[in-house]
């Protein structure tokens, strides 16, 4: 029984399903899969840093996240991830490398639950940033998700909270607006370089830019944590990819609530890898959050039927 064909007809089918559907609902399927690829990178990268220092693992896990697409980019020919602007790439590129580069420092210092509280304030700087930067209309119901899903994260870390990561967690804390700012790039630069370029241009950028802290502390890796590595860079790419959709697809703000799902893909790895067994206070945060990401999901799927009736209504002969 050859099952290529009936394969390919469901494959083409979920496709167009998926293109059929609203911009923003698309941008947040997107950003589900980053959140849920970055987690399971994330695990790994916690524990290649308490055994190599972070900055040679942060090296490492950009290299290798470039490596992995390089026969992709042969096959493709070298001309089709061409960016219209290598300065913005670079640029985009150095900011990424300083958030990385905090990030990866204080990781292996702070315990899990204070890493997930300070790094759910990103999408809080985000959504500042698309307000003022990129001029989106900022509506009270995005506001609304972001908070709702913020006080979910706060539900289930905040009986857990250590405090005492000292001026790490500052460290870490200064990641957030870092990376914000990189999002807020890279969402600048889709509307002049598809996502493919836009995360080969990330891997070049910030591999180059990376390298030369790793070499100050280099140790040769084990064949084990070479494997790793290439994981994590499978990993990496491929959230990068789906991330650059997102930013892509709809406006910056629609997903950002989207952001605190992370902490249910951070559990789910946790019960799985480690048989980590939820606490009463993850289940109920987790509904919070569940709740505010589909609430938030639904009101932009009916603002974008609603914009599109308003639009076939108008006609392109009423248009000034």
């Amino acid at each position: 029984m050859n099952i290529g064909p009936s394969f390919a007809r469901i494959r083409q089918g979920l496709a167009d399903r998926f293109a059929a559907l609203p911009h923003s609902s698309r941008a947040i399927l997107w950003a589900v899969a980053a959140g849920l690829i970055f987690s399971a990178m994330n695990m790994l990268m916690r524990h290649m840093t308490l055994q190599l220092h972070p900055f040679e693992a942060q090296f490492l896990r950009q290299f290798f996240g470039l490596l992995v697409m390089l026969p992709i980019v042969i096959g493709a020919g070298l001309a089709r991830f061409k960016t219209a602007s290598v300065p913005r790439q670079f640029g985009r590129g150095a900011l990424h490398a300083l958030g990385t580069s905090l990030w990866f420092f204080a990781l292996p210092h702070l315990a899990l639950a204070d890493t997930t509280a300070i790094g759910f304030t990103g999408p809080i700087f985000s959504m500042i940033g698309a307000a003022y930067l990129l001029g989106e209309k900022m509506r009270w119901d995005r506001w609304v998700a972001a908070l709702v899903g913020f006080t979910g994260v706060l539900i289930v870390v905040g009986p857990r909270l250590a405090g005492s990561g000292g001026w790490y967690s500052l460290i870490m804390l200064a990641s957030a607006p870092v990376f914000s700012l990189s999002f807020l790039f890279t969402k600048l630069l889709t509307r002049q370089d598809n996502p493919s370029v836009i995360v080969f241009w990330q891997g070049v950028t910030v591999s180059i830019l990376s390298l030369p802290l790793a070499l100050v502390f280099w140790t040769w890796p084990t064949p084990g944590q070479w494997l790793i590595f290439v994981i994590a860079g499978v990993l990496g790419s491929t959230g990068h990819f789906c991330l650059t959709h997102s930013l892509k697809a709809a406006d910056m703000s629609a997903t950002q609530s989207v952001k605190f799902l992370d902490l249910i893909w951070a559990t789910m790895w946790g019960f799985l890898v480690f048989g980590d067994t939820p606490a009463g206070a993850t289940l109920a945060g987790g509904v919070v959050i569940i709740g505010a990401t589909v609430w938030i999901a639904r009101r932009e799927a009916r603002a974008a039927a609603l914009q599109r009736s308003a639009d076939a209504a108008t006609g392109p002969g009423d248009r000034a």
